[in-house]
């Protein structure tokens, strides 16, 4: 894959394919793929290593099984399919506030920036799963 500039991947070639996977998932496969039902099934997973017979009852669960499904492996393979892709742009990098965050709120707000990640991430997770996705 093409790199631009500032030697990360094209963000337009790698959104054409990403678009071409979506495509081809509902093509071949009758399905389209998201990723917030994997993240409750996560947690059903966990929690029936603590209290099985608590994840067996809940009415949600029976209809979305915690389990590996395509679905489950296909976030998975978003976590590795973007640490590959950072480490092969030359990009990766371990780093608690982002640049663009450390100029504008300090190198310092480390709190600060986990918060806000941590609720952004909690309403879109609750958007997601509000809209049945």
């Amino acid at each position: 894959m093409k790199k631009n500039e500032n030697g990360g991947w094209s963000p337009y070639l790698a959104g054409a394919l990403a678009g071409l996977v979506g495509v081809f998932s509902v093509w071949f496969a009758g399905q389209y793929f998201g990723a917030s039902t994997s993240f409750v099934r996560t947690a059903g997973m966990i929690e029936q290593l603590f209290g099985p017979e608590r994840v067996a009852g809940m009415e949600y669960f029976i209809k979305v099984a915690p389990t590996i499904d395509w679905q489950w492996m296909f976030v998975m393979g978003i976590f590795f399919g973007s640490f590959i892709s950072a480490v092969t742009s030359g990009s990766f990098k371990f780093q608690a506030v982002p640049d663009m965050w450390a100029r504008r709120f300090g190198a310092r707000s480390v709190g600060r920036r986990a918060l806000v990640a941590f609720v952004g991430g909690a309403v879109a997770m609750f958007g997601a799963r509000l809209a049945d996705g």
